[in-house]
């Protein structure tokens, strides 16, 4: 039988005009068809009969019961500790969260890194958990020797690797896939000081603990606004997210604050209008969404940068539209795409749009 390496991906047809499409990444097996996706296992138990048809019966079966048996043992281990820990879980951990940088904050002395596009993860001095507060099952080996203080970083696999990131992470078989991982450390929400001193206290921990899978995340002072864009232009270029920007001296502060700053170069890009998604809730009888269509045939829909009277009175179908997003996903798809303006070239002049039928 077939089998794909990490990474590899295949077509096959199925019911529908379009082919499914089968991925390994990081020892997940996937599938797009609906079957794969609708299911409410774990997603590294989970199979359909085109998996099946890949790789064979035994094998989809070997596969599935071992995750399913480490996922027993797992919830077995931890079912004393979880049970006082739910309610806190549904609330989240208590982290610092960043605001966009405006272009008008002089960064000068704010200290500069880089964002990593990974999972956000805060290890409360016995668990790592995720922004919303799930457990993150990360295998004991990769967390033995952390302090009993929090701290706050990213779990990281490298640049353009977010999504097999999130498969290896959202696994709840502690698989040996972890070893791929690292969590690099950029806090310590509850150690004194500011900032700079609460970073040297994250590195004097951690080169006495000289521990295998986390790491500090560097970070330095920024000279000013061209150090800003020199920088950004440099992460960018080789495949990062963008750069965050803490303010000197600040203090861990739960929930958005003005002393943290992403920082990010946008795209514009043209595509055309296909449809209209009606509104919900305050933008009900409005324009909710435009379906749109890139030149490639890529599907997607644009609901946000929209005023009133633009929802009120939205582009035609039909017409090209602007609109800015930041990165392309690993199928083509714009991530978080907004919208800017009806396009203007010779050969298309703005529309005062209708609402399609």
């Amino acid at each position: 039988m077939q089998d794909l390496k990490d990474g590899e991906s295949t077509e096959m047809q199925g019911s529908g005009v379009k082919p499914y499409t089968l991925k390994n990444t990081g020892g997940v097996y996937s599938c797009s068809c609906p079957a794969w996706r609708n299911q409410s296992l774990a997603i590294e138990r989970r199979t359909c009969k085109h998996l099946i048809k890949l790789r064979g019966a035994e094998v989809e079966k070997a596969r599935t019961q071992n995750a399913t048996n480490a996922q027993t043992e797992s919830n077995d281990a931890d079912e004393t500790k979880e049970a006082g820990t739910a309610e806190d879980n549904k609330k989240g951990p208590p982290l610092l969260l960043a605001h966009s940088w405006d272009n008008f904050v002089d960064p000068t002395n704010w200290l500069m890194s880089e964002k990593l596009d990974g999972v956000r993860a805060y290890w409360d001095g016995t668990q790592l958990l995720s922004r919303l507060g799930s457990k993150l099952h990360a295998p004991d080996w990769f967390t033995k020797g952390l302090p009993c203080e929090p701290l706050d970083g990213e779990l990281w696999l490298g640049r353009k690797m977010f999504q097999k990131t999130v498969s290896i992470v959202r696994r709840q078989d502690k698989s040996d896939h972890w070893q791929e991982i690292r969590l690099r450390v950029f806090d310590a929400p509850e150690s004194a000081g500011g900032f700079e001193k609460r970073l040297a206290f994250i590195t004097s921990f951690l080169n006495s603990a000289k521990l295998k899978y986390i790491e500090l995340h560097e970070h330095e002072p920024c000279k000013g606004i061209d150090h800003l864009k020199e920088e950004l232009a440099r992460i960018e270029g080789l495949g990062g997210e963008g750069l965050m920007l803490r303010q000197p001296s600040s203090l861990y502060e739960v929930g958005r604050s003005t002393t943290l700053l992403k920082v990010k170069t946008f795209h514009d890009a043209e595509a055309e209008v296909v449809g209209h998604q009606p509104g919900k809730g305050k933008h009900k009888g409005k324009l909710g969404a435009l379906l749109m269509k890139l030149e490639d045939g890529t599907s997607f829909s644009l609901g946000t940068g929209f005023s009133d009277r633009e929802r009120e009175n939205p582009p035609a179908i039909g017409c090209k539209v602007t609109f800015r997003y930041q990165e392309l996903t690993d199928g083509g798809v714009p991530r978080f795409p907004s919208f800017v303006r009806v396009y203007d070239d010779i050969d298309q002049k703005p529309t005062k749009g209708k609402r399609g039928k």
